[in-house]
């Protein structure tokens, strides 16, 4: 039997309509149309201007023959045209796919078979590498090229002409019976080079500005297609869904009290989790999108400064370049500027450098599969008064669960008990909520096994402590067990980054006669460095227990994947 509440109240179209956070740029044109949206070197764009060219981009997509369930990809730095991707591309149904721009041919072939993608909008810049990852698909996609005119390199009409020689060439290869499948490579390659020959500008001009888009029907319809960095084999899709999108694009709003009209400067790929979905919190702000298509220390100080940036993400490992930076580049930072960094737990020293230039750092923790930031570090007033190294020391953790995100817990995996809040005992990072992934694309057993017991399994692992702040003390497969005592990586590296000539630092167990496992550590120096070897384990003698000290330290260049991770199992390859 219904009780009263099931009665004649029933969910209709004047109720109840379906998240998304397309309405985010549609409100911000409608009501602050003449708002700056969009500043790229001398480019300045309007809310207005942008959302008509969503809008003839959507249309044009649909005319195309795109429409819900495909997948379009797309290839380029932080860019206009890719905050427009963000919406257009979900406008016409279809599910955004933004690629890592610094991948290798063979996970950008993979990447674009996986996903199915019917059409593939490129970079100038990148047209090389997305050919030859063409060359290796049965049903390559159409192609769009975005002609950026800040990019300096090669012309189109130099590539076109060269994949046309690389067509002749395999053509040969063909005639002289090298391999059965040259003519199927010289016909791909053939109809890359055809289909690119479609000019961004010139594919949104065919469209409608006053396309009438639909929303999607069901909030849970996917809206992009992200892939992790698959640092243990090939990546893996993870799919986001409009709900979620829309209420990570909150979150960030209300986690960073995020003001009205903020000023934001594209320093975290967009490829990356969709920007930690600050495309659409941007929207939802009408705030103003300073895209930057390279990082360059020089020109991030130079843009803060003269846009009066308020609010940029990084990953710690950028933070560490701005640390470095000259100081004529860090003289002048006179107004309020806002960080947000996550990506891999911020050694204290790096998040002590960015208080001491006056930049307010807000620590976060997220991974692909929730959408970017779900848990941060929230800043308490009564830490305000603690000496900036300490105040450092409690930023680095990664901190409690954020507004929109309904659980976290670190819990033994086996008996998925919660483990005493006594900042010593670890285990698993797990979460739960709206703001998780819909699951891994053609993937059910992954999916399944990520969320056993209710929960997303992270593969993190971290102790809470008494306030119930979380701290990351390593990935399961990263964390160090000698002589039967388990060692955290994060915390070497993190003693590591407060000697002043240590620029970069990365530990990991090396196997042991004795104890099973040591700690053998990494180091990048600062380019004026002298310290030695021994001079560092002498370093961490002073604030390590002695099982904790590496018992080596090799001088390399980190091995690291797009997004600033640390490749710890490049570097087991060199034990």
């Amino acid at each position: 039997m219904q009780n009263i509440y099931q009665q004649h109240l029933d969910k209709v179209p004047a109720n109840f309509e379906a998240l998304t956070p397309l309405h985010f740029m549609q409100r911000a044109a409608g009501v602050y149309p003449t708002k700056t949206a969009v500043v790229y070197g001398d480019l300045r764009r309007n809310w207005r201007d942008v959302y008509q060219r969503c809008c003839q981009f959507a249309s044009a997509l649909v005319s195309a023959g795109i429409g819900k369930g495909d997948t379009v990809s797309v290839m380029a730095p932080n860019i206009p045209e890719v905050f427009e991707a963000h919406f257009a591309i979900p406008m016409s149904g279809a599910v955004l796919n933004t690629i890592n721009t610094r991948l290798d041919v063979a996970s950008i072939s993979f990447i674009l078979e996986h996903a199915e993608t019917k059409l593939l909008l490129v970079d100038l810049e990148y047209y090389p590498q997305v050919m030859q990852a063409l060359v290796e698909l049965a049903q390559p996609p159409k192609v769009i090229v975005i002609n950026d005119k800040s990019y300096q390199g090669t012309t189109l009409g130099t590539m076109q002409s060269t994949m046309q020689d690389t067509k002749q060439d395999t053509k040969q290869d063909t005639k002289q019976g090298t391999a059965q499948g040259a003519a199927q490579s010289a016909a791909n390659v053939a109809a890359a080079v055809s289909v690119s020959e479609i000019d961004y500008e010139q594919f949104i001009a065919s469209g409608d500005k006053d396309y009438a888009w639909q929303a999607p029907a069901d909030e849970w319809d996917a809206i992009s297609l992200n892939y992790t960095s698959g640092t243990t084999g090939n990546p893996k899709g993870v799919v986001y869904h409009h709900r979620g999108a829309y209420l990570n694009a909150i979150n960030n709003a209300v986690t960073w009290n995020i003001p009205q009209h903020f000023s934001y400067l594209w320093t975290l790929p967009m490829f990356h989790c969709n920007g930690w979905c600050f495309p659409w919190t941007v929207a939802a702000k009408v705030g103003v999108n300073i895209c930057l298509r390279n990082i360059d220390v020089g020109e991030i100080f130079n843009l803060i400064k003269t846009e009066k940036v308020s609010h940029f993400c990084a990953a710690p490992i950028v933070l560490n370049m701005l640390n470095n930076g000259t100081a004529a580049d860090k003289a002048g930072l006179n107004h309020s500027i806002k960080v947000m960094t996550a990506g891999s737990a911020p050694p204290a020293a790096v998040i002590q450098g960015m208080e001491e230039l006056g930049i307010d750092v807000t620590h976060t923790y997220g991974l692909t599969e929730t959408y970017g930031p779900s848990v941060v570090c929230a800043w308490d007033s009564d830490w305000d008064n603690l000496d900036i190294s300490e105040r450092a020391r409690l930023k680095s953790r990664q901190g409690v669960r954020s507004n929109l995100l309904e659980g976290l817990m670190i819990a033994d995996p086996v008996t998925m008990q919660p483990v005493p809040q006594d900042g010593e005992t670890m285990g698993e990072v797990m979460v739960r909520g709206n703001i998780v992934m819909k699951g891994y694309l053609k993937n059910a057993n992954e999916t399944k096994n990520c969320f056993a017991e209710g929960w997303f399994h992270t593969g993190d692992l971290g102790v809470c402590h008494e306030n119930g702040y979380i701290e990351l003390k390593d990935r399961s497969k990263d964390i160090i067990i000698s002589g039967g005592e388990n060692i955290s990586s994060i915390e070497i590296e993190g003693v590591l980054y407060h000697h002043p000539d240590v620029l970069e630092a990365a530990v990991i167990a090396k196997p042991d006669g004795k104890w099973g496992e040591v700690p053998l550590a990494f180091v990048k120096l600062k380019p004026t460095a002298t310290v030695t070897a021994e001079e560092l384990i002498a370093f961490c003698k002073t604030r390590l227990a002695k099982f904790k000290i590496p018992k080596e330290i090799r001088f390399i260049e980190i091995p690291k994947t797009s997004t600033g991770k640390v490749q710890k199992y490049s570097l087991r390859k060199l034990i």
